[in-house]
C-alpha cells in the first residue's frame, strides 16, 4: 500500500482525526497533567497509527500489528475514560472522543477479520 492508499483508507484518516483532536484538546488540561494523563493519551493514540502503518509495510507480521493497535487502543479508551472521571474531559468532549474511537476499533475490527479470513483459508486442511 502506498503512501497515497495510506492517507486515503478510512482507519488512517479516523486515527488522524484522533490524534488532532488529542493534541487539541490536551493542551487544555491542567500543567500537572500535562506530563502525565495527557502523555498517556498522546502516546496511546500515536501507538495505534505505529502499528497500522506497520501492519501495512510489514505484511509477514500484519496480524501482529493489528493485535498492537487494539492493545493501544483498548488502553486508549481506558485513560480516556480516567481523564474524564477526573474532571479533564467534559461530558461533550468524552461522548465525542468515544465516537472516533469506537470508529477506529470498528474499522480495526474489520481489518483484523479480513486478516483472519485470510489466514483460515490459507491454514485450513485441503478437501477430498
Amino acid at each position: 500500500m502506498g503512501r497515497r492508499r495510506l492517507n486515503e483508507s478510512p482507519i488512517f484518516a479516523r486515527t488522524h482525526d484522533l490524534l488532532l483532536w488529542l493534541l487539541q484538546a490536551t493542551r487544555s488540561f491542567p500543567r500537572e497533567e500535562r506530563f502525565g494523563m495527557a502523555q498517556r493519551l498522546r502516546e496511546k493514540a500515536f501507538g495505534i497509527q505505529d502499528a497500522l502503518i506497520a501492519s501495512v509495510r510489514d505484511a509477514a507480521h500484519k496480524e501482529s500489528h493489528l493485535i498492537q493497535a487494539d492493545i493501544h487502543l483498548t488502553s486508549l479508551r481506558k485513560a480516556l475514560l480516567l481523564s474524564f472521571q477526573l474532571g479533564l474531559l467534559t461530558a461533550g468532549q468524552y461522548r465525542h472522543v468515544s465516537q472516533i474511537d469506537g470508529d477506529v476499533g470498528r474499522l480495526l475490527g474489520s481489518m483484523r477479520t479480513k486478516g483472519e479470513g485470510n489466514a483460515g483459508k490459507a491454514n485450513a486442511p485441503a478437501r477430498r
